[in-house]
């Protein structure tokens, strides 16, 4: 029997919803530090030269974890570009290139750059807050936050809300955001999401530029995850840690000047950009 897209969408939906409100087991123990994620917070933007002063703020609020042994790199669009093709080759420096928005650009580059090295890629956006993030780093699951949107409402739920077990609405959608990306190098979902955006990015665009979300973005992690989980039967516990409270870890400032043109890939959807 065919399933169609809207259905798909939903089981997709409704595994995630199984995950989030899941009562975790025991915590998995630490691992030896050669082992562990390595302390390093990664960002992007895609030219320095023109860091927005606001954006700027928000970086820097990431430097009180100088002092802590964290490691921390900016990359731009030359320089994400190079890595790419050094460390994976012309096939997925091509893929990047075919990136044709800054967000689009900062999806795929936060999928290479984790496969390879591992670490913590937060968006340029994001404000610390201060809190020990060290746990984070101690074991080698897949650290990933939670995301609802209401279709009826046009907003997203509350995280305080979505996750509690057995809260549940026909018109909200569970997925997984790209923001943070945690994990050690070669993480296995991780590499599923960046063979399906490298893969997407290779389609014909004779007929319109792919959609970002569902192509690079959080559409094709949540995607990767769920197709993952299911192929292998694996225990979600032992690959993933759900961020239930990342909010209290970094909170996206909004607004910023940037969100207010077309470097906000939502107003840049499908759509060339010119800077």
């Amino acid at each position: 029997m065919n399933i169609s897209k809207e259905e798909k969408n939903q089981n997709q939906s409704l595994f995630v919803r199984d995950i989030v409100q899941k009562t975790p087991s025991n915590k998995k123990e630490s691992l030896s530090n050669s082992d562990k994620i390595p302390k390093k917070i990664i960002q992007f933007w895609d030219n320095h030269e023109q860091l927005p002063s606001d954006v700027k703020d928000c970086i820097q609020s990431w430097s009180q974890l100088d002092v802590l042994g964290y490691e921390r790199l900016l990359f731009n669009n030359k320089n994400a570009g190079e890595f790419i093709l050094e460390k994976l080759g012309d096939r997925y420096k091509n893929a990047y290139d075919k990136c044709y928005h800054p967000a689009m650009q900062s999806d795929y580059f936060r999928l290479c750059y984790i496969f390879i090295e591992g670490g913590c890629y937060v968006d340029a956006d994001d404000v610390y807050s201060g809190v020990d993030i060290d746990p984070l780093f101690d074991d080698d699951r897949l650290k990933i936050q939670p995301l609802c949107y209401d279709t009826t409402t046009y907003s997203m739920v509350s995280q305080s809300i979505f996750t509690m077990v057995g809260e549940y609405s026909n018109s909200w959608i569970f997925y997984f955001n790209n923001n943070p990306l945690i994990a050690k190098s070669r993480n296995p979902i991780i590499e599923q999401a960046l063979s399906l955006a490298t893969s997407l990015l290779e389609e014909d665009t004779s007929q319109g530029l792919p959609e970002i979300q569902s192509t690079t973005g959080p559409g094709n992690l949540t995607k990767s995850v769920t197709a993952f989980l299911k192929e292998k039967d694996a225990i979600v516990d032992e690959l993933i840690l759900v961020l239930k409270d990342w909010d209290n870890t970094a909170e996206s400032k909004w607004p910023l000047s940037y969100r207010n043109d077309a470097r906000n890939w939502r107003l840049s959807n499908s759509v060339n950009f010119n800077g």
